[in-house]
């Protein structure tokens, strides 16, 4: 196995010491023209590429940030590792993204993983919810913020969106638009985002004077498109079916919907549906699907933001004060809904 280039290598090449390769590398205006250009060719002409880790152990700081979601398949978590990254990488930094697939132990080992390797900070939207996995990660002292997922402690920063907000635009909607039998499709109940959007899905039929029996809800274990299908399969076996669904996430939806074009009915004519996150998809479905709109970029960019203040060197004058940054969610109304004849 070919070893890979040293800086002793690179300096015996370019015919100087050691320190003049290191001054080139990291501080160039100290090296004079001719020797500086002469070190760069020789780092290209041998490929030398320097050890990351043996930097960061001198400086004592990585330049990397972890970022641990939910689930890589879903477009949303998608948006908000674009929006981690672009905030990083004009900072200087790269991003480790993990995906924790909805499980909190795998989510517990990239957490160790992060931890071994001193990342800078971890951005995290987490599966564990009992905040066991947060707690003993607590314990490193690794700067961290949450993700779509609301702090609740004082000692830690996050960026989510008012998701009890966001259920009761979903419902209310269907209610405005003539239903009165709405089924919510949920996802895992270790999931805070689940049990907040129904939450508002509750109070917005309390506000309209109907009980909690209205809302007649089928749990799924993932919040896929392939547990939307099996989803919408139950809800065809309901004797008094609903004449609408709100589901947790868009691609229930997505599966909801594929479910109703395979057994003949027609959307919103038989049954309307409402997604939640927006994603591309949703706009260019068969019939277009009505979301709540989440800013899933945005979220992703201050999420790093605020990490990165946490992190600056040098400190910011007066220090880091933890923040918890609630966005405001969106409806947008397409075909999935139309007013029609509700049952």
């Amino acid at each position: 196995m070919t070893q890979p280039v040293g800086i002793k290598d690179v300096a015996h090449a370019a015919g100087v010491s050691v320190g003049t390769v290191s001054n080139v590398i990291n501080r160039p205006d100290s090296v004079g023209p001719e020797t500086r250009s002469r070190v760069l060719y020789t780092i290209e002409r041998l490929g030398y590429v320097r050890s990351e880790s043996a930097r960061q152990l001198r400086a004592g700081r990585s330049r990397v940030v972890g970022l641990v979601v939910l689930d890589m398949g879903n477009p949303f978590f998608v948006d908000v590792t674009r929006g981690a990254e672009r905030a990083a990488r004009a900072a200087g930094l790269g991003v480790l993204v993990c995906n924790s697939a909805q499980s909190g132990t795998e989510e517990a080992e990239y957490l160790s993983l992060f931890a071994e390797q001193r990342v800078r900070g971890v951005l995290l939207t987490p599966a564990d919810a009992t905040g066991r996995n947060i707690e003993a990660f607590r314990r490193h002292g690794i700067p961290f913020v949450l993700v779509d997922r609301v702090a609740e402690e004082t000692d830690g920063c996050s960026v989510s969106v008012d998701d009890v907000t966001g259920g009761a635009l979903a419902v209310r909607h269907l209610l405005d638009v003539g239903h009165r039998s709405i089924a919510y499709v949920s996802g895992p109940e270790n999931l805070n985002q689940v049990r907040d959007r129904r939450t508002g899905a509750l109070q917005a039929l309390a506000e309209a004077g109907h009980p909690p029996q209205a809302l007649r809800e089928i749990g799924t274990e993932r919040l896929d498109v392939v547990a939307g299908r099996d989803a919408g399969a139950r809800l065809l076996g309901f004797p008094d079916r609903p004449s609408a669904v709100f589901c947790a996430n868009d691609l229930l939806a997505l599966g909801v919907l594929q479910s109703m074009y395979a057994a003949g009915l027609r959307v919103p004519e038989d049954i309307a549906i409402v997604g939640y996150d927006d994603i591309d998809f949703a706009a260019a479905a068969a019939v277009p699907l009505t979301s709540v709109r989440q800013p899933a970029v945005t979220m992703g960019a201050m999420a790093a933001g605020l990490l990165l203040e946490e992190t600056a060197e040098p400190a910011l004058p007066g220090g880091h004060e933890h923040r918890r940054v609630v966005l405001e969610p969106e409806l947008v109304v397409r075909g999935s809904s139309a007013p029609t004849r509700a049952r």
